[in-house]
């Protein structure tokens, strides 16, 4: 305390609860009547509430009056500088006790000035703690006006630099990463529907990001919504997953507002081939593209979001950030697939040259190849034409096929040597007539049509993809082989022609072994 604080009578300790004030000055809590002074009832609640505000604030508070004397001290106050509210209410500025002399000059200047003016003045200057520390504050000041409209105060709340700097950093890193981040950040409510999304985001989810705020996660993914709305319930009841997740998805067609900016395979929509529209090579990709831009994987990490305001931090939402990594992971399923089907051909081959009867190797190298690749098999053999029918008439004959009951091996079939019905434009018929691998699936409309599809062309129940594969050995076209997916499946692919075709080579050796032998 300085020399001029000692030399004058001691004041009575006022402190925020018990400081009626005068008027004009913070604090002033007028009665009934309008006086401040008339001791009626209703005074005492006013100012109790009044002291109650100022202490529950989260910044420290403290006021003075236009000779300088402090009026007011809250808890927030009193936790960061140690001075109690008994101790620093009525003492006149801060020098020599909250503030050194050579920093107090300075810091009435600066009190002085917002006194007189209008609006909010910033500063930074150091405070003393109780026990002889220095803490670096940053303060609002703004003046109080009295009755008459002359200065009769002003208010100062301030707060540790350290914890501005923090809560700026957090608003400014939110921020960052709602504008400029590379990962898509997606923040959800406590009821599971996109609160924000920063712009990488919304391209992701196909929409804009102002049409995606308040619309549940269902409106932009089809597939994998589940999960994803699973993984925000467990971190909204739990709290974030350890290790980052990655979740399997499918979008919904891009927003009518967002859909004309979107380029290349984004804005192309599945549509699955139909028999007529069965090509081979390239062509069969058209389908596939608008499936594959569709189907993604994210992977990424959930946070929490709890309010600091509570005791126990009641959930706010939500955040997901991820980034997009389909290619990354395509191309390790891609190589995992390479080395299966491989392994599997070599297998084969091994099993394959046991077997005494040449059909019964055929139908090895197609056991080993259904798994994990189709749920049925045919082998149809071409049928030599009787004398005087046309020669470019193509007839098949079906020489081994997979059970259309429950899965199991491919055995020869009885040789009878009726010929298939299959109808013109039937895709082993194209098959053995291009001498390349074609593709076929049935258009998703309804179930009723998709059973008339696969009966139509002399398929097993249940089938909606097949892959007809040309048999070729010594120069010769022996047949086709027909590989059959169902709809819990996907289409074929280039790949997979590439596989079937590889299996189709293997087994036209055996076959031609066969035929040979008869």
């Amino acid at each position: 305390m300085s020399a001029s604080q000692r030399s004058e009578p001691a004041r009575p300790a006022r402190s925020a609860r018990s400081s009626r004030g005068v008027p004009g000055q913070p604090g002033a809590a007028p009665s009934a009547s309008g006086h401040p002074d008339c001791p009626d009832g209703p005074e005492r609640p006013d100012s109790e509430l009044l002291a109650a505000l100022l202490d529950g604030m989260d910044a420290a508070l403290c006021a003075f009056d236009a000779d300088g004397t402090v009026t007011h001290w809250n808890h927030e106050a009193e936790r960061i500088l140690g001075w109690t509210a008994a101790e620093a209410v009525g003492r006149k500025g801060l020098g020599g006790w909250a503030a050194r002399p050579g920093d107090a000059r300075d810091v009435e200047a600066r009190l002085t000035e917002a006194m007189g003016t209008t609006g909010r003045r910033v500063h930074e200057f150091a405070l003393l703690t109780k026990d002889g520390g220095r803490v670096l504050v940053r303060t609002q000041s703004s003046g109080v006006p009295g009755a008459d409209g002359r200065p009769a105060g002003v208010y100062c709340a301030f707060s540790e630099v350290h914890a501005q700097v923090d809560l700026e950093r957090s608003i400014a890193l939110s921020e960052a990463l709602l504008d400029d981040a590379s990962w898509n950040v997606v923040l959800v409510d406590a009821d599971l529907r996109v609160a924000v999304v920063n712009a990488n985001a919304a391209g992701a989810l196909r929409t804009a990001r102002k049409a995606a705020p308040g619309r549940p996660l269902g409106d932009f993914l089809d597939q994998g919504v589940e999960e994803a709305e699973a993984a925000l319930q467990h971190v909204l009841a739990e709290g974030a997953p350890p290790a980052p997740t990655e979740l399997w998805v499918t979008l919904r067609d891009a927003d009518a507002d967002v859909a004309d900016g979107l380029e290349g395979a984004e804005g192309v929509r599945y549509e699955l081939l139909d028999d007529d529209e069965a090509v081979r090579g390239e062509g069969g990709d058209r389908g596939e593209t608008g499936a594959a831009a569709r189907r993604r994987c994210w992977r990424g990490g959930f946070l929490r979001l709890a309010s600091p305001l509570t005791e126990e931090p009641a959930p706010l939402g939500a955040a997901w950030i991820f980034q997009d990594v389909t290619e990354v992971k395509g191309q390790e399923q891609e190589s995992a697939r390479m080395r299966f089907r491989g392994n599997q051909l070599h297998r084969a081959a091994r099993a394959a040259a046991e077997c005494e009867d040449p059909m019964e190797a055929a139908s090895v190298h197609l056991d080993f190849a259904l798994a994990g690749f189709a749920d049925h098999a045919l082998i149809d053999l071409v049928l030599d034409p009787p004398p005087g029918a046309p020669a470019d008439r193509i007839r098949l004959v079906r020489a081994a096929a997979t059970p259309t009951g429950a899965p199991g091996p491919c055995p020869p079939v009885v040789p009878g040597g009726i010929p298939l019905a299959y109808p013109e434009g039937h895709p082993a018929l194209q098959a053995v007539e291009r001498c390349g691998s074609v593709r076929a699936s049935a258009r998703r409309s309804d179930e009723s049509g998709t059973a008339q599809w696969a009966a139509a062309r002399k398929w097993p129940e249940g089938a909606v993809h097949g892959l007809c594969a040309v048999l070729r050995s010594r120069g010769r076209t022996l047949g086709a082989v027909t590989f059959l997916r169902t709809s819990s499946r996907r289409a074929f692919d280039r790949t997979d022609a590439t596989y079937a075709e590889d299996v189709a080579a293997r087994v036209a050796a055996s076959v031609d072994l066969a035929v040979r032998g008869r």
